[in-house]
């Protein structure tokens, strides 16, 4: 009997348990001038140039949103190349020589405690905005739009679920980092004059709980903050599910949490604000899970943003000697953009490769089993899109709501006959424009 389905298997134990790893000192860094959201850019340093950490190099240029480039490292500007970026597509990436000095830039500096809480919203926005903060769970959306809302929010979610088999890194960072993770609330509670949160968590993360309520006790006493477990079942990561299953709220597609009073930050954004806010500091580094079957020693790293995946790859022991050839998802296996090569640079957005041996399955014919039906978190009809897509019919692919998909890949997971069925509804979304 054909069941709805809600559960992937998991792979998060291949790191989960082990110690982040720093590696944050490549030869060189490689850094995105254009990504999913910018496609246009213009540089301020040439080929030659000296730059410290942190340093403006440039600006990418979005539809209604300019974006400042930073360095990464202090060193000497390189050529400019084409790398792959999280989207599956070669991108301009421009080179920096690393001096192994990290010197910082004049703009970087600490706020006193005092300081920041003379901030106003407009100042904490000025501060994100010139930081080029955006959010780091994947979406990439501009944060400083999102902490310059002026609706009236009622409670702030740090969304930590992290529900993508393989990834842990989220994880990792709340049981090191858990200071800074709140501390970061603390500033986006403070410019949105919020006077309640909640850290979602999926209920199998008990260790989470623990260090979280106990350094919101001992360390946070005045916050109203609550760890509350949701969960496990997949995407319980997707925002409409955490507010719903964290709140009670149910969020109507293209709504935006904010007119029901409620606003969302990934773990790693919020830790973002706390450098922007306490350290005017834009992302230089991020927590990163690789992993995979494809490699010998899966593990968390610590890494310097623009750090190339194939030096990961070699500080992960390199691959397995048996392999003829290998399939590298960046992002979750789940929503992940696929492809065979390792040439990829880790970006502030990319929150983990995965490294898998390439295993070809045969596609069977539709046998109309209604797995992807009962499964779409989303109520669509996943394989009438996927004719409507063979047939080029927009208005049937508008009428199944085709734009609703949230790609979460699930119809594809419990396919029985193994056909790429996201594909198709990801074609639907990109035909509908």
């Amino acid at each position: 009997m054909i069941k709805k389905s809600r559960k992937v298997r998991d792979y998060k134990a291949l790191t989960k348990a082990l110690p982040t790893l720093r590696y944050l000192n490549p030869s060189s860094v490689f850094i995105h001038l254009q990504n999913g959201r910018c496609k246009t850019y213009d540089l301020s340093v040439k080929e030659g140039d000296h730059v410290d950490l942190g340093e403006v190099i440039g600006i990418r240029h979005g539809g209604f949103f300019e974006q400042p480039v930073h360095s990464t490292v202090s060193g000497t500007i390189g050529s400019v190349s084409k790398k792959f970026h999280r989207t599956g597509r070669k991108v301009d990436c421009i080179e920096i020589i690393n001096d192994f000095k990290d010197t910082y830039h004049e703009s970087v500096f600490d706020r006193t405690d005092e300081e920041i809480k003379k901030l106003t919203q407009d100042d904490m926005v000025d501060i994100v905005r010139e930081k080029s903060l955006v959010g780091l769970g994947g979406s990439g959306f501009p944060t400083y739009i999102k902490l310059g809302t002026k609706e009236k929010i009622n409670v702030v979610v740090i969304n930590a679920v992290e529900c993508e088999p393989y990834l842990s890194s989220d994880y990792r960072l709340i049981l090191e980092h858990p200071g800074r993770v709140v501390t970061g609330l603390k500033y986006i509670m403070q410019a949105l004059n919020v006077d309640k949160a909640i850290i979602a968590i999926k209920s199998e993360k008990d260790p989470l709980f623990e260090v979280l309520t106990q350094v919101l006790k001992v360390r946070f006493p005045e916050l109203n903050v609550e760890v509350a477990k949701l969960g496990n079942h997949y995407p319980q990561g997707w925002e409409i599910e955490v507010f719903k299953w964290a709140l009670g709220i149910e969020i109507p597609f293209g709504e935006l949490p904010m007119k029901y009073g409620v606003i969302g930050f990934n773990v790693s954004t919020a830790v973002g604000v706390f450098d922007a806010i306490k350290h005017n500091l834009p992302v230089t580094k991020r927590h990163f899970t690789m992993t995979g079957d494809a490699i010998k020693f899966p593990q968390n790293i610590r890494v310097r943003v623009g750090t190339s995946v194939k030096e990961l790859v070699a500080l992960c022991d390199g691959y397995k000697e048996d392999l003829s050839e290998i399939l590298v998802v960046m992002g979750g296996p789940m929503m992940g953009v696929s492809t065979v090569s390792d040439d990829v640079i880790v970006s502030k957005t990319t929150t983990s490769v995965i490294v898998l041996k390439n295993v070809e399955y045969k596609e069977e014919p539709c046998v109309r089993c209604g797995s992807c039906v009962y499964s779409c978190p989303a109520h669509l009809e996943p394989v009438q899109i996927m004719n409507a897509v063979k047939r080029n019919d927009k208005d049937v692919m508008k009428g199944l709501e085709a734009y609703k998909c949230i790609e979460c890949g699930l119809c594809a997971y419990v396919c029985t006959s193994k056909i790429h069925v996201t594909d198709y509804v990801r074609k639907a979304k990109i035909k509908l424009g």
